[in-house]
């Protein structure tokens, strides 16, 4: 769901109008002429506030991906919560092209990410705001904020260790909640608990046998590929591959999956039993198989599997209508995969737990709120899940301050109306922020 990372190493803190450098960090001469990357990162302040026309500021290939009109809309929700950009900070760049800043606005910050085109067009090719925090912030603060979002929410903040959970801050943390691909927590977590008792290796080679829609990595690969579990594995978490997760379901067993997610403590199961495959989903919320569908709400446990066995050869992904992904939600109180913020807690316990190297470099890959925002954290993993009018983040990890072990997990449900992706990751930022403390 949420943006992959570039992320930027060897970094050389730059001078920009505005900007403090860092003790000890050498000033660039002031008469040299500004890099690409400098010049617009200066301009971004008057982008933000609408004092810069878009077209002049981004290239035609960003425009292409974002339109204005969508750019226009992210930027009201994030100036609704934050106030309008005053100055760039903290700049820093490896190659006059791309790197990051932090941007102070009225009531906060954000972490961001600029690539600047190749001149003499340095028209800006990539932009993402990200690790936004709120000056003077609280848990009651954010709290109060989300619970007045449409529909559901939940959250939890809480310490992990020996002793179970340990929350800081929590809100409806025991409701059950449609979470999207957050359920593929329960997948690393069973191919984790395989490879540890020696049925398998994160270097065995499988085919990867079922494609599937929102495949960011294996998109149009041909069927049976050949590729590494650890591969599966990373896919899975850092881009939440549906292939991916649909190939290691049917490798790993539909029933042992579920037998890991009731050991690690989900405290309703049933609500994820018969474990579906993506495509299964997709296929379900579909007009194709609206008789189906109906059945499948209906029945208990038993009946909802003998139902998908009976069409495991219709459940497929030639037969998915597409009206899965319309613009407006889809069943998500009945079809889809549902846990409560403390059932994510103890997943990520589980996880951690294991002490895998491999487990814990797949949830690292992509940790859904940027560099500014993990600074202080020695580890930071992360799994998110979405579909319309789900959004769900979770995140594992390790303060430097104290090395103790944080899970930061929120929900929101809202089955009339598409979420905000925005403003939930601009509140999930912050619980992040003030957990580190």
């Amino acid at each position: 769901m949420h943006g992959r990372w570039r992320h930027v190493t060897g970094a050389v803190l730059l001078a920009m109008p505005g900007a403090t450098p860092a003790g000890g960090q050498t000033v660039p001469n002031q008469a040299e002429s500004p890099s690409a990357f400098d010049r617009r990162a200066a301009q971004l302040v008057d982008v933000i506030n609408g004092n810069m026309a878009f077209a002049d500021y981004f290239a035609p290939s960003f425009q292409s991906a974002v339109p204005e009109d969508r750019f226009r809309a992210m930027l009201d929700g994030i100036r609704l919560q934050y106030g309008r950009a005053i100055a760039v900070e903290k700049v820093v760049s490896t190659d006059s092209l791309a790197g990051t800043l932090q941007l102070r606005f009225e009531k906060g910050t954000a972490s961001v990410t600029l690539d600047a085109g190749a001149p003499p067009d340095d028209r800006v090719i990539g932009l993402r705001l990200t690790g936004l925090t709120m000056a003077d912030d609280s848990f009651s603060r954010i709290s109060g904020e989300m619970a007045a979002l449409p529909g559901r929410t939940g959250f939890l903040v809480a310490e992990i260790g020996e002793s179970g959970i340990k929350p800081l801050e929590s809100a409806n943390a025991d409701t059950r909640f449609a979470t999207g691909s957050t359920f593929k927590l329960y997948i690393l977590d069973e191919l984790a608990a395989q490879i540890e008792a020696g049925k398998r290796r994160w270097g065995d080679v499988v085919p990867l046998s079922h494609p599937s829609f929102s495949s960011a990595a294996t998109a149009n690969w041909p069927k049976d590929t050949q590729v590494t579990l650890q591969t599966l594995a990373n896919w899975m978490i850092s881009v939440s591959d549906n292939g991916a997760a649909d190939t290691l379901i049917h490798l790993l067993g539909r029933e042992t999956i579920e037998k890991r997610m009731r050991d690690t403590g989900h405290g309703d199961p049933s609500r994820n039993i018969p474990f579906l495959t993506t495509v299964e989903a997709f296929a379900l919320k579909g007009n194709n198989f609206a008789k189906e569908r109906e059945a499948f709400v209906k029945g208990d446990d038993a009946a909802q599997r003998a139902l998908v066995d009976a069409n495991r050869d219709r459940l497929v992904l030639g037969n998915v209508d597409g009206v899965s992904f319309g613009a407006g939600p889809r069943f998500i109180d009945d079809l889809e995969w549902f846990a409560s913020p403390n059932d994510i807690a103890r997943v990520m316990i589980d996880l951690r737990r294991r002490g895998s190297v491999e487990v814990l470099a797949a949830m690292a890959i992509n940790n859904g709120v940027g560099p500014v925002a993990a600074e202080p954290w020695a580890y930071l993993g992360y799994k998110g899940g979405s579909e319309n009018g789900v959004l769900s983040m979770s995140l594992l990890g390790q303060r430097k301050s104290d090395g103790k072990w944080v899970v930061v997990t929120a929900s929101w449900n809202n089955p009339a109306a598409n979420v905000d992706s925005v403003q939930m990751v601009g509140l999930v930022t912050r619980l992040l922020a003030l957990a580190a403390k």
